[in-house]
């Protein structure tokens, strides 16, 4: 059973079973925004962009991957491309954008990976339906357990903003945990963004 992320909690990765984590995915979803006008409803589409910077223990920057870089320079992360839209017809219960991680396949030097979304055209979260954040097990095409939900479009703090950090993965005793960050941020695009992430999360 999932549980809701709050800010600042700490999560391990394991499996059902107690076994670490090998295969983990963060994935986001939403859907088109409707608009009321003269003539009926308007449909417009809505571009989220999750994000993932690598950093190591030193706080240096190391690889980013997003819509221009579908894979981390070391294959361990990819992301599963950018969607432009939002679902169409109402929640399909699948996610827009996942981004994978291949725990086994992180370089050593790697210390954490921060995961952050942002919206495109500057599109306020508040007004974005069903936005929402998952932590599962499994890969992008097959959820075997999902670790934690985080609902944004439930969450009144995030009125106003167009970016977001969302958590992040970090090592401790040669282990991987999850910090749920869920802040907003006053940037308007992904580099922005990043250089909040680098001077404030890390």
């Amino acid at each position: 059973m999932s549980i809701n992320l709050a800010k600042g909690q700490k999560i391990d990765l394991r499996k059902k079973s107690g076994d670490a984590l090998t295969n983990f995915c963060v994935g986001v979803n939403w859907g088109m925004i409707q608009k009321k006008g003269f003539f009926g409803t308007k449909k417009v589409a809505v571009d989220l962009d999750a994000s993932c910077a690598l950093f190591d223990e030193n706080n240096n920057l190391l690889d980013v991957v997003y819509f221009g870089q579908l894979k981390s320079k070391d294959g361990s992360i990819n992301h599963s491309g950018d969607d432009l839209v939002g679902d169409t017809d109402g929640d399909d219960g699948l996610d827009n954008e996942i981004i994978s991680v291949n725990l086994s396949r992180i370089p050593q030097n790697v210390d954490q990976v921060v995961f952050f979304l942002n919206s495109f055209k500057g599109q306020d979260f508040e007004t974005v339906p069903f936005a929402a954040i998952r932590l599962y097990e499994g890969t992008p095409t097959r959820v075997n357990n999902i670790v934690a939900t985080y609902d944004i479009a439930t969450d009144s703090s995030f009125r106003g903003y167009v970016s977001m950090v969302m958590g992040k993965l970090y090592k401790r005793n040669n282990e991987w945990k999850f910090s749920a960050i869920g802040e907003p941020t006053a940037d308007r695009e992904l580099k922005g963004t990043l250089a909040t992430i680098i001077n404030k999360y890390i």
